[in-house]
């Protein structure tokens, strides 16, 4: 085509085709369109199949549709799917007329139905749809973890984290974060235990998680706590609130800052009396007072020494005191000292069983 010549007629019916195809990728396919057009032809696939060979392909079979869309659909397009298949079934008893398998198919279609509306409502909720839904609470769920894993420490510094959220769910109340210093001299860790259990408190973790994460290393370790406590009352939860323990930790000389808000007591093991020892640094829950005051402690780990943070699930039993709990615990960290330390973590969350029925989380740090 020489230049200034007008486009072939070819040349634009293709740019046509293709201007029209993007305004449909943008539009309508970019949605669930796509989708919805597939299990359309599907059901009315499965309904001609169905009449012609009811031996092979049940009107029930529908469900099998209907149960597809709920994942891959928004409630809109759910909607208007359902629709269809009903269309289809009135059609397959007017077909079949005496021989429609009669209301146990049209039971199927239709409990399956309301199931699936009902978690495609869930999921709308919190504005996502179809499987994004279950990729999003994934990357929530690596987004808390990836938080709470500590730096690489010194050489002569060893340090575990066990995190067993309750009834083996994916999300806990438990969480920690955790940060150093540039160079690596000053070793940070926050450990938090948010009201409520499992996935109910997961989103409050995460919202806290990300907070938290921000104020490390940000401010004096005196006044960490502080911070955060305002930070919960300034949400405005009606029940929610937290208690966390935050040690920061000179990776130099051992000399460390500990301050405690509600939580457990920290405890310490001194190598050069073999015992252990719990930690006075005391304070009221995080969200609750907003003229809260932390009474922290400070200290030194020297060679061979540990710190021993834990959450109350932990140490908490049915009809008995928590220093019950605490002193179990304490008798189970006695047993690692003859062997060292190392994945000590583990064994300690699994020989203190108070049940599946609280989130846990223990650090263990220890200097060699």
């Amino acid at each position: 085509m020489s230049a200034g010549s007008p486009p072939s007629l070819p040349f634009r019916a293709a740019r046509g085709l293709r201007r029209g195809w993007n305004r449909l990728r943008r539009g309508f396919l970019r949605t669930d369109g796509f989708a919805l057009l597939l299990l359309v032809a599907a059901a009315l696939g499965v309904g001609w199949l169905s009449t012609e060979s009811a031996r092979w392909f049940s009107p029930a079979s529908l469900a099998v549709v209907v149960l597809v869309a709920g994942f891959v659909l928004s409630v809109r397009s759910l909607v208007l799917l359902l629709g269809v298949v009903a269309g289809v079934m009135l059609w397959q008893a007017n077909r079949l007329g005496q021989t429609f398998p009669g209301p146990g198919s049209v039971l199927v279609v239709a409990v399956t139905a309301v199931v699936v509306i009902v978690v495609a409502r869930s999921r709308a909720r919190v504005g996502v749809q179809g499987l994004r839904g279950e990729s999003m609470l994934v990357d929530l769920r690596d987004r808390l973890k990836a938080q709470g894993e500590l730096p690489v420490l010194p050489t002569d510094w060893q340090a575990e984290v066990v995190l067993r959220p309750a009834g083996g769910a994916s999300f806990s109340g438990d969480f920690l974060v955790a940060s150093a210093s540039p160079g690596g001299r000053v070793l940070e860790v926050v450990v938090v235990d948010v009201s409520g259990k499992g996935v109910d408190a997961g989103t409050r973790a995460l919202l806290l998680s990300g907070a938290f994460g921000g104020l490390l290393g940000a401010m004096p370790p005196e006044e960490f706590l502080d911070a955060a406590n305002a930070y919960l009352i300034r949400q405005g939860w009606d029940e929610g609130f937290a208690t966390a323990v935050h040690l920061t930790l000179d990776l130099d000389d051992g000399q460390y800052y500990l301050a405690s808000a509600g939580h457990p007591p920290a405890a310490q093991y001194a190598a050069g009396s073999g015992t252990w020892r719990l930690t006075d640094a005391h304070g009221t829950a995080l969200g609750i007072d907003p003229n809260a005051v932390f009474e922290g402690e400070r200290g030194r780990l020297g060679p061979g020494d540990a710190m021993l943070l834990y959450t109350d699930g932990l140490v908490e039993r049915p009809g008995l005191d928590i220093s019950v709990g605490i002193d179990a615990l304490l008798g189970q960290a006695e047993r690692l000292v003859p062997k060292g330390f190392r994945r000590g973590a583990r064994k300690l969350v699994d020989a203190v069983r108070t049940g599946e029925g609280d989130d846990r989380a223990l650090v263990l740090i220890w200097r060699r």
